[in-house]
């Protein structure tokens, strides 16, 4: 056996641009993209990015470069995610979401030869430029725009526009290979940033090998069967859309690329394209469930969803589900590629009452196929936990689809592989039958007398509420127990008061675990990703404490929270 060699013929890096090739080759006839008027076939795409991918090595693009893209979900954020690494270079989508000052910071760590930006986003790549002081160390990166294709914009001479490109490669390079510029799989083909919420945002550094494994994953995990109808409603800059914008090339499906975000537009698309699959966080699944009546309109088969970012409450999956819906529970950070667990339907929960199944749908799951290993750790012995249901650790990860590192950064990268694991960060549970559920992120569990309250078992409560839109639970002090829950609300209108809902918690869960104060916001602060901002929340409760008048009896006190509220 061991004189059996690796050669060509049997080793292939692993990327998920050659799934691009053999879409063109096996599905001719099949539409890639829909955005608008346009269309495409899958050898149409094909042919752009192999131009696309000339024209940038005509502008010196080589190995490892990093190509920047401030864009929304349009044709060519999808191209750029075959066309940038087919030069060996390094995709880096943007989250269109931020401010100037957090792009200009991912501009001045990932130091990228080009930027594309959309022209949507001119004016803010503007304001980005003037915060960037450019030097012979920080050279200024080539800005090329895109429009749209129907577009009569013109621009100044000499400046670069992305169909120009497109119209200008020479793609024969690119049309007889299958590995194209890839040297090995273990190269980086994409720099996602985190969100930084708390800190500036960590540049993730994602393999060919990764991405290619995550993107098969998701085909077998979701059950993505041929030649899907896929609907943009999650940003490509999230985690390449959790490899999704791989996967749908994969099965020969057809992207159906949106713009704008809305309740009508995701409805007319679904209606007119014949949607079967989009994903999405939670706060999406409110945009179908707030959306007018007029915009549902009939479909003859269901749309799958895969959701996840925040765990949604079981509330919500049921009223989604009653619209048409099947929903999927995944779990993933932008360290993962994407999804790394799937809440898989077991058949003997189809005998179950509906809110008990809609309650193991909003778990988190098992491991995908792909992945290694994953298990709840005590965070002090780093053993695991038992697989109770209620005992909780820390969720780790191992696998090939996790990142390579943060770049520039071997401090966070050392932390987070601590003990052979990628460590998440998240406290969860395993259940007796191997699923995962999160019950908190670890600096959102809040510690009252020695007892440990998920933030998100109270919220869960509380969404169970019909008066309750969004509701987010953090910690408040107390004199005597040191933390106590403090719950901030959004109401369909204003139909009920503190003391009510406080009365209605009690009623519902453990009295320790009911929020002893409730703010009622219009909207509650988030990032942008849709997140909940529990960073804003936990200063705003900071300015609470809770006084203890004799047995029995609660009184909340002030402090200085206008002054506090104000940064909503």
């Amino acid at each position: 056996m061991d004189i059996l060699t690796i050669c060509e013929a049997n080793n292939v890096p692993l990327t998920p641009i050659t799934f691009l090739k053999r879409a063109s080759e096996c599905y001719p006839n099949r539409t890639s993209i829909i955005y608008r008027q346009s269309r495409f076939t899958w050898p149409q795409t094909y042919d752009r990015c192999c131009r696309l991918a000339a024209a940038l090595l005509s502008l010196n693009i080589t190995r490892n470069n990093i190509v920047s893209i401030l864009a929304p979900n349009v044709p060519a954020m999808y191209e750029m995610h075959f066309a940038i690494p087919m030069t060996g270079a390094v995709l880096n989508p943007i989250n269109t979401r931020l401010d100037a000052k957090t792009i200009a910071i991912i501009l001045r760590h990932a130091q990228p030869k080009i930027l594309f930006v959309d022209h949507e986003f001119a004016p803010l790549t503007q304001e980005v430029l003037h915060l960037l002081p450019f030097d012979d160390s920080i050279p200024k990166p080539l800005i090329i725009f895109i429009n749209d294709m129907d577009s009569t914009t013109k621009h100044s001479p000499g400046e670069l526009e992305y169909e120009g490109l497109i119209r200008t490669g020479d793609p024969s390079q690119f049309l007889s290979t299958s590995t194209f510029c890839v040297r090995n799989e273990h190269d980086p083909i994409s720099l996602n940033y985190t969100s930084g919420t708390t800190a500036d945002p960590k540049g993730v550094v994602v393999s060919h090998r990764g991405a290619y494994l995550s993107a098969l994953s998701t085909i077998m995990d979701w059950e993505m069967g041929i030649s899907p109808v896929y609907l943009w409603t999650l940003p490509m800059f999230h985690a390449n859309g959790w490899s999704h914008t791989w996967s749908v090339a994969a099965r020969g499906g057809t992207n159906v690329c949106l713009r704008h975000v809305t309740a009508p537009e995701i409805y007319k698309n679904i209606s007119s394209h014949g949607v079967t699959h989009m994903s999405c966080v939670p706060t999406v699944l409110r945009f179908l469930i707030e959306g007018e009546q007029s915009d549902r309109s009939h479909r003859s088969r269901p749309v799958h969803i895969l959701t996840g970012g925040s765990s949604p409450p079981t509330a919500l999956l049921k009223k989604v589900e009653q619209l048409g819906f099947r929903i999927m529970h995944g779990y993933g950070l932008t360290e993962t590629s994407g999804p790394v667990l799937f809440c898989e339907w077991q058949d003997e929960w189809n005998r179950l009452p509906e809110h008990r199944q809609m309650q193991l749908k909003a778990r988190q799951g098992i491991r995908n196929i792909t992945l290694a290993d994953v298990d709840v750790k005590n965070t002090t012995t780093q053993e695991s936990v038992p697989r109770d249901g209620k005992t909780t650790g820390e969720i780790v990860i191992k696998g090939n689809s996790v990142m390579k590192g943060y770049l520039k950064n071997p401090k966070a990268t050392s932390e987070a592989f601590k003990d052979g694991w990628f460590n998440t960060g998240d406290i969860g549970v395993i259940h007796p039958d191997g699923h995962l559920e999160i019950k908190d992120r670890s600096k959102d569990i809040i510690i009252s007398g020695g007892e440990n309250i998920s933030s998100i078992e109270v919220e869960k409560v509380l969404y169970e509420n019909q008066k309750v839109v969004e509701a987010a639970v953090v910690a408040m002090p107390h004199p005597l127990w040191g933390e106590t829950p403090c719950a901030f609300i959004v109401l369909k209108e204003f139909v009920t008061s503190e003391r009510d809902l406080i009365a209605y918690c009690r009623d519902s869960m453990p009295h320790f675990m009911c929020p002893r104060k409730v703010v009622f916001l219009q909207e509650l602060p988030k990032n942008s990703n849709g997140k909940i901002l529990k960073s804003k929340l936990r200063d705003i409760a900071k300015a609470f404490v809770v006084d203890e008048d004799g047995v029995g009896s609660k009184k909340v006190q002030r402090r200085d929270v206008d002054h506090v509220s104000s940064r909503l």
